[in-house]
């Protein structure tokens, strides 16, 4: 198979490279490096079935090019991190819908497969645990910078399967939840890179809020098994699946869990939203994923507990 990943020198699409490239697949990566990093790819530069072009995906000729050498494209491109978010809202916005129109009207020439990442971020302030597919999307109010990125992306999605029940092109939705692993950058917000990193420095370790807010952790390479998954199998188009862990945890306990892992000498401290991003910035108390559709249809089951998740960061940055 030949696959085309926008956004693929960036830390999923660098990791979902290699995988594909592992099996046998040729990959042909479009990043303008905005987000990303050519050090992400630099390894997989030898592979004669390796290339990259180094642009955005707002460059409709460049796009196209690469959109016809291949069998299937995997719209990783967009605007990554709260802190990106929040500082630069225009950029997410035009980033996230405009690319993904792009992206999606290149594809309906050829009938090319398209496999669309999203983000757990669209369930907005809903409080329907766990998250299902097909459950409401609650959104705050508009002069909240915070919701225009689960809006530009809720757009993307509507766009994907407009494209796939009016022109049937076979577009998949793939909803990311709290993706963590070796070459994440803590610059946009991540949080267990930035914990790490401070824990590491015996750096004060700064939790946003309180820390009663819980998240669950995927490591990438579960990610991307569901996400090649999703590739290959023939019922995954006009459909949307979460892909994600189950686990939950405060970002409190795991602010002490990275403390414990590393021995670290580092003060938890906690800094209040609004001096973190801006004034009247609301945050979802829990975002935990049901898994059980994509589990349904092709088996998917996270292998790798969060330990070993907060072990691999803690390695990759010790020797980095």
């Amino acid at each position: 198979m030949k696959v085309l990943i926008t956004g693929g020198a960036g830390f999923i699409g660098s990791h979902l490279s290699e995988r594909l490239l592992d099996r046998g697949d040729e990959v042909y990566v479009l990043d303008d490096l905005s987000t990303g990093s050519i050090d992400n790819i630099e390894h997989l530069k030898d592979n004669p079935s390796f290339r990259y072009t180094i642009e955005t995906v707002m460059n409709e000729p460049v796009t196209a090019e690469n959109v016809d050498r291949v069998d299937v494209v995997v719209h990783l491109a967009a605007a990554v991190g709260v802190r990106l978010i929040v500082e630069s809202p225009v950029r997410t916005i035009e980033t996230n819908v405009h690319g993904t129109e792009i992206v999606l009207k290149l594809a309906d020439k050829k009938k090319k497969r398209v496999l669309l990442a999203s983000t757990s971020e669209v369930y907005g302030k809903s409080q329907a645990f766990p998250f299902t597919e097909d459950a409401d999307l609650v959104m705050g109010a508009t002069d909240k910078g915070r919701w225009s990125y689960a809006c530009s992306k809720a757009i993307d999605e509507f766009l994907g399967l407009a494209y796939y029940k009016e022109k049937r092109l076979p577009v998949t939705i793939a909803r990311l939840f709290n993706t963590v692993g070796p070459r994440q950058t803590g610059r946009y917000g991540m949080v267990i890179p930035n914990f790490v990193r401070q824990a590491l420095a015996n750096e004060p370790i700064t939790v946003y809020g309180d820390g009663s807010q819980s998240r669950c952790f995927t490591d990438v390479s579960d990610v991307v098994g569901g996400l090649v998954g999703l590739i290959d199998h023939p019922e995954a188009p006009g459909q949307v699946f979460n892909i994600g862990s189950d686990f939950e945890i405060s970002i409190r306990e795991l602010a002490e869990r990275v403390k414990a892992l590393t021995k670290s000498t580092s003060e938890i401290v906690f800094v209040p939203y609004e001096k973190a991003y801006e004034e009247g910035f609301e945050d979802m108390a829990r975002r935990v994923p049901d898994v059980s559709k994509i589990t349904r249809l092709m088996g998917y089951q996270p292998k790798v507990s969060l330990d070993e998740i907060l072990q691999r960061v803690i390695h990759h940055q010790s020797t980095s």
